[in-house]
């Protein structure tokens, strides 16, 4: 197959995704679960696939990026780690690297330290509202098997622009939280296993893209691209969005501004951690966990510190100081014990964990009934 020409001329000054691109571009985002599919959907598809693809995966900050070399095993299309200002090329797989964001600019990819999204970087979402907000109509957003829900919001941003969103199967997919809640929160245009995904991106690559679907780009979307390319959130007016809650980041304490994409809400604070609801959610009762665990280690220390006082003041010859010592810290142990339960009867919460409880709920009522 010929190499296409990637871009027509033209300029976007107006502000409006109504320019011809004469190739579509894919961005696709996954996390726990998604590492066999990435290989499946690559293995599956033509060496001279000309569509440029672009992937976030989530990892751990300090592990080294294995997937290119994988996915370079599995077909001959040129898949790396992506570098900043890169220039995108068809026929090519470009990677989001470990602890950096993965943005797409004009015929560029950017590689940016920016805050984290949803508590990860590289995140789903900048890339596919960056994408979004460049191509419009030209983007394919595809969403595989990972916990949570990051990329919906992305996935929301793909859709509103005129681009095409699918999801795996949440039946297919190992962990299928991140597909299922695209679906509730975006009307998807296709909802397929990972099977039926390669062919799936070779016909629509093929077909001609609409140029019917105009949209302005909203201050809001620039503004939180801005932010992920490592811009201030704070010069860039972040408090200046909806309103600001009575909710705290809970990577740096921040105040948390409220933003809405149709029925999907989230939140980002002045520095520029952004969260979904259910994200924010997680991570706060993971924080009741730890400031309970806390209080469990101060509270043995100063039961320590009491009774090794006491022995002290025994030795020095004052038994009845060493008796208030010695009581209180019986008090404090018993006292201590109130926030052991507490810590031990703590939930970590979710939506999916809290969808699954009504589920348990309603199929031990059907059982009931039976």
């Amino acid at each position: 197959m010929a190499q296409k020409e990637f871009l027509k001329e033209g300029s976007n000054k107006t502000g409006s995704n109504t320019l011809e691109w004469n190739q579509r571009i894919i961005v696709i985002g996954a996390s726990a679960g998604g590492f066999e599919a990435f290989k499946k959907i690559i293995r599956a598809l033509p060496a001279d696939f000309q569509t440029p693809i672009f992937i976030v995966w989530h990892m751990a900050p300090d592990i080294r990026g294995i997937l290119p070399q994988v996915l370079n095993k599995e077909n001959s299309i040129p898949a790396a780690n992506a570098y900043d200002n890169e220039e995108i090329k068809p026929n090519r797989i470009y990677i989001a690297p470990p602890d950096y964001h993965l943005l797409i600019e004009r015929g560029k990819v950017r590689i940016t330290h920016g805050p984290k999204e949803n508590r990860f970087r590289p995140a789903v979402d900048p890339l596919f509202r960056s994408a979004a907000y460049e191509y419009g109509s030209s983007v394919i957003g595809v969403i595989l098997s990972g916990a949570l829900d990051d990329g919906s919001a992305g996935l929301w941003a793909v859709k509103h622009y005129g681009g095409i969103a699918i999801v795996q199967n949440p039946m297919d997919a190992e962990v299928p939280s991140m597909p299922e809640n695209a679906m509730r929160q975006v009307n998807v245009d296709y909802c397929v296993g990972v099977s039926e995904l390669p062919a799936l991106l070779v016909r629509l690559s093929n077909e001609k893209i609409s140029q019917t679907h105009t949209v302005m780009n909203d201050e809001q979307t620039k503004k939180e691209i801005e932010i992920a390319a490592q811009h201030r959130a704070m010069k860039r007016g972040i408090l200046n969005f909806k309103e600001l809650t009575p909710f705290t980041c809970p990577e740096c304490h921040g105040v948390l501004s409220r933003l809405q994409n149709d029925k999907i809400v989230r939140y980002r604070c002045h520095t520029g951690h952004a969260y979904s609801a259910d994200t924010l959610l997680l991570a706060l009762t993971e924080k009741i966990e730890d400031g309970l665990y806390n209080a469990i280690r101060g509270m043995d220390e100063s039961v320590m510190l009491l009774n090794y006082l006491g022995d002290h003041y025994s030795e020095a010859n004052e038994p009845g100081l060493a008796g208030v010592y010695f009581k209180k810290a019986k008090e404090a142990d018993d006292r201590s014990q109130l926030v052991r339960d507490a810590a031990m009867a703590h939930e970590q919460l979710s939506n999916t964990s809290l969808r699954d409880g009504v589920k348990s709920e309603e199929e031990l009522k059907e059982e009931i009934k039976k």
